[in-house]
Order: structure tokens, then sequence, then C-alpha cells
């Protein structure tokens, strides 16, 4: 499982703010290209946010469910990018003085990408999370500035 990690200058508060706001995901998730709908009552387990992945015109569409959501301290996700598969996201946020310590372990848990040796799988997720840490702190901070 890939394990990112960083310090954000925001309260927990603040970062679960960003990740209770599905219209933000495209915001700070790398990979995502646009979104499309968010359901009713998001971000309650089994809701979704339904997007699109990739770049123009090549975009695979489809959707990252809420598995549990426990504010302010863990959201589980199952995002999907068929036919590529599916992947468990876990983000955990830590208090810290000035700050919260916020990580995100991720791994495949369906499809093709399963297929991929775990070390350069992990590699890779290990890469993109380390961006959409980048721009989900910037996005929290900014919340917590407002």
């Amino acid at each position: 499982m890939a394990t990112n990690r960083r310090r954000v200058q925001a309260s927990p508060d603040a970062v679960f703010a960003v990740l209770a706001d599905g219209w933000a995901y495209a915001q700070w998730v790398v990979g995502a290209a646009r979104i499309r709908a968010v359901d009713d009552g998001f971000p309650q387990p089994g809701t979704h946010v339904h997007h699109s992945i990739g770049v123009w015109p090549l975009l695979l569409s489809d959707t990252t469910a809420v598995e549990s959501w426990d504010p302010p301290r863990q959201a589980v996700l199952t995002a999907r990018a068929w036919p590529t598969g599916a992947a468990r996201v876990v983000v955990r946020c830590e208090p810290v003085s000035g700050g919260t310590d916020v990580t995100i372990w991720e791994d495949a848990v369906a499809g093709p990408q399963r297929l991929v040796p775990k070390p350069l799988r992990t590699v890779a997720l290990s890469l993109r999370n380390r961006e959409s840490l980048r721009r989900l702190a910037l996005l929290a901070e900014g919340r917590e500035t407002d």
C-alpha cells in the first residue's frame, strides 16, 4: 500500500471541509479531470462523486464512493477508473501543534491494476499522492484563512 504524509498548516476541520466538497475533488486529486455530478448527501457513506479521469478526448467516466466518513479523523473511499480497476483510499488526519498531519494510504483493490507488481504500483501511487497531498494542503490552508 502506498503511503504519503504531509504536515498541513490548517486544522483537521479545514482538511475535512475540502474532502467534504465533492465539487473540489478534481482540484486536489491528480488525474481527475472534471466532476460530472455529486450525489445528494455527499460525503455520507454510500454516496459518490461522479468524475472523469484523463485528458480530453481520452476521458474515462467513473465514480468515487465514500465507504466510511469520520470527520475530522478519517475518510475511506473507493476510487474507480474502469477498465483499469478500483483503489481503496484512506485519508487520516492527526492534529499537531500548528496544523495537521495528513496521511493517504492507497492501493488497488480490483481490476487489471492489481496485476502491476506491488513495488511498481506503490511507486506510481506514491508519486501521484505526493502531488495530491500538496494540492489538498493548499486548498485546506486557503480555507483556514477564509
